[in-house]
């Protein structure tokens, strides 16, 4: 049984998970969906950057670089 929807920043970096919710305006929901990232789509959190933003993923095998405040809107399940 999966475990209940969690934001993506508070995934452990190596961990991976299934994006369920994407929580952002609708100004920026159509950046990430041209770059594949959609409800779905599974993702790995690599890295938080020294001071914690931005949040590095690996999504459809490449790299994205999100802002914190970004990938907090997004929910996945491990």
């Amino acid at each position: 049984m999966s475990s209940a929807p969690q934001q993506l920043t508070t995934i452990a970096a190596g961990a991976t998970a299934t994006v369920t919710e994407i929580n952002l305006p609708p100004a920026s929901r159509p950046r990430l969906m041209e770059m594949g990232l959609l409800v779905g789509t599974k993702v790995e959190l690599v890295r938080f950057a020294p001071m914690g933003d931005p949040v590095e993923i690996k999504v459809r095998g490449y790299n994205l670089t999100l802002r914190k405040s970004e990938a907090e809107q997004i929910l996945v399940r491990t």
